[in-house]
């Protein structure tokens, strides 16, 4: 039986991509948040495009989630493709400082060009951007030390695009998580929705939980679920893993097991775990 794909693109969000393709020609720096969990899976298709001519920063927040050793490995692959990540924990304010600097960079390359061109210098424009509930709203408020946009763990909480000032030097736009309009990559958006990166009405959960599961065996991370909930994912398939977790502790209620283990997994109850590792060289 083959359950259906994932996939989720309200209209607020087809509105506010338009949107955001009108705002990116007035901006000068993208700082593109993903979760640090999933570098590649957060990674939008289309943004290279939008913003190919500008300067662009690479935020990976939920630095608190994920292992020290495999940040490290983050930060040695994407220097080798000639982009500086700035890991963060925007919840506790990590990294802010560094990101800040980076914008203010950015912003000095492009005051230098109106320098040239006989023009003044004036605040730079940079637009805060990525999948819905990565941390973004979190983020701003750091950027701006004060609370001004609402932060909540829910997708599609920021709607409206605005401008706020971050200094003499900064304006940032806030803008809603955009969704890629189809989540061609299945085994993508699997990962987002473990990581709660995408709107909850489009999967079912225990098929989600299932392939959390899974994917903690393929990473020999597993043993976490033993030292949980007292039960040995070994020689099971994710699926099994919650038919007898829900027989063992919860009545035979499936639906449960799942949410209470994708809930674990979100809150960071069972522990720093990435999902994703830097791709493997080709030993060609």
């Amino acid at each position: 039986m083959t359950t259906p794909s994932i996939q989720w693109y309200p209209g607020h969000i087809a509105k506010a991509e338009k949107a955001l393709r009108e705002q990116l020609k007035l901006v000068d720096v993208v700082l593109e948040v993903r979760d640090a969990r999933i570098p590649l899976s957060t990674q939008h298709p289309q943004v290279q495009q939008w913003t190919s001519s500008k300067e662009r920063v690479l935020i990976l927040n939920r630095l608190d989630m994920i292992p020290a050793e495999t940040r490290d490995q983050w930060v040695k692959w994407f220097r080798e493709q000639e982009e500086e990540p700035y890991f963060t924990d925007a919840q506790h304010g990590k990294g802010i400082e560094a990101v800040t600097k980076a914008a203010q960079l950015a912003g000095a390359k492009m005051n230098q060009r109106r320098h040239d061109r006989g023009m003044l210098p004036r605040p730079v424009r940079a637009v805060v951007i990525g999948f819905p509930n990565v941390g973004k709203s979190a983020l701003i408020n750091r950027l701006l030390k004060r609370r001004v946009v609402e932060s909540a763990r829910r997708a599609g909480v920021t709607r409206q695009l605005r401008w706020v000032r971050i200094s003499d030097q900064i304006e940032l736009l806030d803008a809603p998580g955009v969704l890629p309009s189809r989540l061609n990559d299945q085994t993508a958006a699997l990962k987002l929705a473990i990581c709660d990166d995408i709107g909850e009405a489009a999967y079912d959960n225990q098929r989600v939980a299932a392939v959390l599961v899974d994917l903690l065996k393929q990473l020999q991370t597993e043993s976490v679920l033993q030292t949980r909930y007292a039960l040995d994912a070994g020689s099971i398939t994710g699926e099994e893993y919650i038919h007898y977790l829900a027989e063992q502790r919860y009545q035979g209620d499936r639906e449960r097991v799942a949410r209470q283990l994708l809930n674990d997994f979100r809150k960071g109850v069972l522990g720093a775990i990435a999902l994703e590792l830097p791709p493997a060289k080709d030993k060609g």
